[in-house]
């Protein structure tokens, strides 16, 4: 049995967007974690601005740009000891890759890791479902270009069912999450069975409650969960 040992990296999570996704990242992380008392676990710094402006609003060019409050709040996490980033929010990536590079931590980019994840489930491709906001930047479509992988893209009405989705988890109504998601990716698996990318992080919460079978999911929160790990343990030989 492979033995793992923490390295002594701290993460530094940038939340809010929405409250939930920040929750179940955390949850993940401490569930998955390969840690047996709380000193194994990882040092976890969050900071979680629920005032962040919406990502989607403003990639239509419809409301105030997050990116000063994001790039301020990132650093933020760095000037309190990270050494690791994460942002359990997709769209937020949109404006985050024009300072990446400026970050003087490296940053886990859930878009990447989320193609990655679903490149080793199926290699022939899979459903994604996201924020119209995420759909309309193109950037999944980058990352799955990157990596030679083919995504297939709900229509516009199903997108819109995928938008409801993630409203209807942002107000708390996560049985009315479940049953929207069910039905959109029934329907999406009726035109071709392949394995769903819950592309905006509070569509795994909406999957997880749809009955729908987990092993058929490529949740980005997930994905950037297991990045995170690989990189706060080592194995020990």
């Amino acid at each position: 049995m492979t033995k793992y040992k923490k390295n002594g990296k701290k993460l530094g999570v940038l939340g809010g967007m929405g409250p939930a996704a920040a929750a179940e990242f955390l949850r993940q992380l401490a569930a998955r974690c390969p840690a047996a008392t709380d000193q194994e676990h990882p040092v976890v710094y969050m900071i979680g601005d629920c005032e962040i402006p919406d990502r989607s609003t403003a990639i239509f060019g419809k409301g105030e740009s997050p990116a000063p409050l994001l790039q301020a709040r990132l650093q933020q996490l760095c000037a309190m000891g990270a050494d690791i980033l994460a942002v359990p929010c997709n769209t937020a990536h949109y404006f985050i890759d024009d300072f990446r590079d400026d970050l003087p931590r490296p940053l886990v980019h859930i878009i990447e890791e989320t193609v990655l994840a679903a490149q080793r489930l199926n290699p022939d491709g899979a459903w994604m479902l996201s924020t119209h906001g995420t759909r309309a930047s193109g950037l999944y479509q980058k990352y799955a270009d990157k990596h030679g992988y083919t995504l297939y893209l709900p229509n516009d009405e199903q997108a819109e069912k995928a938008q409801q989705a993630i409203l209807h988890v942002k107000a708390g109504e996560l049985a009315l999450a479940g049953a929207v998601t069910k039905e959109l990716v029934e329907e999406l698996w009726c035109a071709r069975d392949l394995p769903v990318m819950t592309a905006c992080t509070e569509l795994p919460l909406g999957y997880a409650a749809s009955g729908l079978p987990l092993e058929r999911e490529v949740s980005s929160i997930g994905a950037l969960v297991d990045a995170c790990i690989g990189l706060l343990y080592d194995e020990v030989k």
